[in-house]
């Protein structure tokens, strides 16, 4: 599992002459290792911190909560674990953890200076290897490498991208006048759990138009009237593995200003996903886009045209006005171009796409055009 971005990874380590490193930010633990922790509404209370992971002559071992053992065991990888909760003893996890990542080091400490994601690593874990040279900051160093997905990465967003499709079309038939934003939030959630068969974690957006703030939040109790807009943008975590979605319903039909928005907002996403291509800079895309809401006399989005997803909901390439990075084959993004009129009314379109050495690929497979 991921034996590929641990091959990327280990050259990129060698060139840079580091012979140890300790990985703390779950994107990296997940991208190296395939593991993700599952799904709860928050840590662990019974971790003593975050799934490491600990490399050392060119091995990955597994550092992780006993209690995630099994899941972690499939991943193929040196395990080390820790006890959390028990009935013998007082709970100790952070000690357990830091006396695991002791026992997980202890054989190369004649190695010399640590590279280590500091950013993610809690200060008790750092003075677990203090008997060390000085640790040497790595944070984001993966970066670059996960900007690039691999067929086992892919796989893992298609089948995300499927679940999502299930939840748009869960709230096409839940948008209509007389619910609430949260039954079409609970509508949705329910089918994307039934279609996964397991505990899979839901974001993002679930927002009726007439709100101030119309560009997106967290349903609440908002009623739907006849004629309102409804934006859903969905995520979903399937395998530590993130999607990304975005379509806009309308309880009943459209009016005349709300279609004209729908279509300038759909050839708006047209131009996006046609100019994604290797090459491109994606700062370029981003000024390309908003140009062309402005030029169809609607006002500039506030948010991004698009971003990068996978190990994390939000990476590079992110599509924004500063960013010179260049787009390469590999890359997949989420584009989301909208128009916002507060208080009345709004649409945002959002689909996923793979950037290959030819026309990109449509990941995504939800209803974005007016029916």
């Amino acid at each position: 599992m991921h034996a590929e971005q641990r091959e990327r990874a280990h050259r990129l380590l060698a060139a840079r002459g580091v012979e140890c490193a300790l990985f703390a930010s779950r994107a990296s633990v997940l991208w190296l290792t395939g593991f993700a922790p599952p799904v709860n509404l928050g840590p662990s209370p019974f971790a003593g911190g975050p799934p490491l992971v600990w490399y050392a002559g060119g091995t990955f071992t597994l550092i992780v909560l006993d209690a995630h053992a099994v899941a972690a065991d499939a991943t193929g990888l040196p395990l080390v674990t820790y006890p959390g909760y028990t009935i013998e003893a007082p709970i100790a996890a952070a000690e357990g953890l830091a006396e695991a990542l002791r026992a997980a080091t202890a054989a190369d400490a004649a190695r010399g200076a640590v590279g280590a994601e500091l950013a993610d690593l809690p200060a008790a874990l750092a003075q677990a290897l203090a008997t060390r040279e000085a640790l040497m900051p790595i944070d984001g160093w993966l970066e670059p490498l996960r900007r690039r997905k691999t067929a086992e990465e892919l796989a893992k967003l298609r089948a995300n991208f499927d679940l999502v499709a299930v939840g748009h079309r869960a709230a096409a038939a839940a948008v209509r006048p007389g619910s609430r934003e949260i039954d079409v939030w609970n509508a949705i959630e329910g089918a994307i759990q039934a279609a996964a068969g397991e505990r899979v974690a839901v974001g993002n957006d679930c927002t009726v138009g007439y709100r101030d703030m119309n560009i997106g939040g967290w349903p609440g109790t908002w009623p739907i009237r006849p004629g309102d807009s409804f934006i859903v943008d969905l995520s979903t975590q399937l395998g530590g593995y993130w999607s990304d979605s975005c379509a806009t319903y309308y309880a009943g039909a459209p009016s005349a200003r709300q279609a004209a928005m729908h279509r300038t907002a759909l050839e708006a996403l047209e131009l996006a996903i046609a100019l994604a291509r290797p090459g491109v800079v994606a700062g370029e895309i981003d000024r390309q886009v908003r140009q062309f809401i402005a030029s169809a006399g609607y006002p500039i989005y506030p948010h991004h045209t698009g971003h990068g997803v996978g190990a994390s909901p939000h990476e590079e390439p992110r599509i924004v006005p500063y960013n010179r990075l260049a787009l390469e084959p590999g890359m997949v993004l989420m584009l989301e171009p909208g128009i916002y009129l507060p208080g009345e009314t709004a649409v945002r379109l959002e689909h996923a796409v793979l950037v290959t050495e030819g026309a990109p690929e449509l990941l995504t497979g939800h209803q974005v055009a007016l029916p």
